[in-house]
């Protein structure tokens, strides 16, 4: 028979399972988000097994690997205004989750990085130092791991406001992630385009007064200047890193002859939030200082 010190610590290691909420019960949006974050790794892995991945598959891996890295960084700081925005404070639940997944796929793409040097460590710390590209890259990673290694709560009541202050750091690693991205993908950028647009609306909603968020009218507002932000950025990228003329690009953004371009498309996504909020119920009580009731910092904003 368990000792009741050990029937405890068995309690308060199915309340750390990822598919459990905080009282050890199973939560179907916890072990489904969980999911999907496991499946684009998994899927990498799949098309190493079965060599779907060209001739040179651990480059092919990482660069897909690097992709999810991004997105992850992007859909961690997406889901404190998206829970606001859709009036679902559990949707909280699953910050840490997407902030300590982008934390594991960054460690990942250095990994995969190192394979595919042959593991000849010198040489990849030489290159992380004489390539800009990858120094931003190694920075945007080890504040990953300081943001992954205290996204706990024993980190939260130890650290105090301290906490807060450090995962503050999310924003410029936001910025240093998407920028490596950018002077990876060279000339071809419509997806750091997208989503950097996408990261220029997380920003300004943020900027946005509290007491604004409730208003439908914003929303159509931070649409356009996402969209006029995405397109600015693409012709800061081809002005300043590229030969291509940048007003030709800028021009194409402007009409639809040539098809949805990374600016429209990250305009109608910020415009798709339009429909909650108008949508929207009288939000739930919350707990001083902003959280939903039962989420700790760590889990909530």
């Amino acid at each position: 028979m368990p000792t009741p010190n050990g029937a405890t610590a068995a309690r308060k290691r199915r309340r750390k399972a990822p598919w459990r909420d905080r009282q050890g019960r199973f939560s179907a949006l916890k072990a489904a988000a969980l999911a999907l974050c496991l499946a684009p790794g998994a899927t990498v892995a799949f098309w190493l097994v079965t060599g779907d991945l060209g001739g040179r598959p651990i480059k092919a891996a990482l660069l897909w690997i690097g992709l999810w890295t991004v997105r992850f960084i992007m859909i961690a700081l997406a889901v404190t205004p998206l829970a606001t925005v859709l009036n679902w404070p559990r949707l909280l639940l699953l910050r840490r989750m997407a902030g300590v997944t982008a934390g594991a796929y960054a460690l990942a793409h250095l990994t995969l990085y190192t394979v595919d040097q042959n593991l000849r460590l010198g040489l990849v710390a030489a290159e992380i130092l004489h390539r800009f590209y990858l120094t931003i890259g190694f920075v945007a990673l080890l504040g990953l791991a300081a943001l992954t290694v205290t996204s706990t709560d024993a980190a939260v009541r130890r650290m105090g406001k301290g906490w807060g202050r450090l995962h503050l750091l999310a924003y410029p690693i936001g910025a240093l992630a998407l920028l490596h991205y950018f002077i990876q993908s060279k000339a071809n950028v419509s997806e750091p385009v997208f989503l950097a647009g996408l990261y220029a609306w997380l920003m300004l909603w943020r900027l946005t007064p509290k007491a604004w968020r409730g208003s439908w009218a914003l929303y159509p507002a931070l649409a356009l200047a996402t969209a006029g932000a995405a397109a600015g950025i693409e012709f800061a990228w081809y002005a300043l890193a590229t030969g291509i003329d940048p007003w030709r690009v800028l021009a194409a953004d402007e009409t639809l002859r040539f098809g949805l371009r990374p600016a429209h498309w990250a305009g109608l996504a910020a415009l798709a939030l339009l429909l909650p909020a108008l949508a929207r119920r009288p939000r739930r009580r919350r707990e001083p200082g902003g959280f939903a009731r039962g989420l700790t910092p760590a889990e909530g904003e």
